[in-house]
């Protein structure tokens, strides 16, 4: 571990690198090795303190960006964790496989996408069985790309866009609840888009607004089982999602120079907020949308 972890107090402005970014493109759905400048998820800064022990996880998206930094502070935290991607994303996702297994925890490798209704059901049934149970459900994985146009967002990407980010937080939701015992925590992920939209994410920012409301609604419908239901609403993060479609190129440059910290936000300051929520230390919260946004505001 580096000297400097997520406890060591540092100027924000100036913790992590700031605009400008070289000039980069990737074909998605894009790996964490072809970032420039490298991306943190905590594998060599993330220290935990057992929060999650005992606790059986499921993480989508866990290959790479948010989703690569919670499966590890999960696991740092003491969390058994199953992890969907890709099938291509394979390359990626073993190196997270590794880190968990190096704190001693078990990682369960479910690759699939996400778009397929049978699939998510059988990533949640295969998670139950293959951790023994389920009390955490970290739903991270999504679909972006911008389109400056309304005329040339095609119906094949609505759709993709709709089932990745919607559709299948219905479906894995659905699913995941019989399993989910009182104490159990969903945590879903929105975005500064879900209330800051940009023209050009007509289709991504649209669906993030969804997954607000879906947060909140099915946190009053599970509060009587006890299972609370949180979001996380990050900003601009420096993740593959970005240079593989996400951003126009020539925006990746400037890349998170708007907010207020006039830079990105790194992978590894979004999963603390999603340990805090799973964590038995948030017991009474449910139903809210926790913004990381560098500054930009939730409104």
């Amino acid at each position: 571990m580096s000297s400097a972890n997520q406890y060591t107090m540092r100027n924000p402005l100036t913790q992590f690198p700031q605009p400008e970014f070289p000039g980069q493109t990737q074909e998605p759905p894009g790996t964490v090795h072809a970032l420039e400048p490298a991306a943190d998820h905590g594998e060599k800064t993330y220290v935990g303190f057992g929060r999650l022990a005992g606790r059986k996880a499921l993480v989508t998206g866990a290959d790479s960006g948010i989703g690569r930094a919670t499966a590890i502070a999960f696991a740092r935290e003491g969390a058994d964790v199953a992890l969907n991607y890709l099938p291509e994303e394979e390359a990626d996702a073993a190196e997270v496989v590794q880190l968990i297994e190096a704190e001693g925890r078990k990682a369960i490798k479910l690759p699939g996408d996400l778009q397929d209704e049978a699939f998510c059901q059988r990533l949640v049934a295969d998670a139950v069985q293959g951790l023994g149970g389920l009390d955490i459900l970290a739903n991270i994985a999504g679909k972006q790309t911008a389109v400056e146009d309304i005329a040339d967002i095609t119906t094949e990407q609505l759709d993709a866009t709709y089932r990745t980010n919607v559709y299948s937080l219905f479906w894995i939701c659905k699913a995941a609840i019989p399993h989910l015992p009182a104490g159990a925590a969903i945590i879903n992920t929105g975005s500064i888009q879900s209330y800051q939209p940009s023209p050009n994410l007509l289709d991504y920012a649209s669906t993030k607004a969804a997954i607000v409301n879906f947060t909140k609604s099915l946190a009053q419908q599970l509060a009587s089982k006890g299972i609370r239901v949180n979001a996380v609403a990050p900003g601009p993060v420096w993740t593959p999602l970005q240079p593989s479609g996400g951003q126009p190129p020539e925006d990746i440059p400037s890349f998170g120079s708007e907010t207020p910290l006039k830079r990105a936000g790194q992978p590894v300051e979004m999963a603390p907020l999603y340990v805090i929520l799973a964590s038995q230390e948030s017991s009474y919260v449910t139903g809210e949308v926790f913004g990381a946004t560098g500054g930009l505001l939730l409104s």
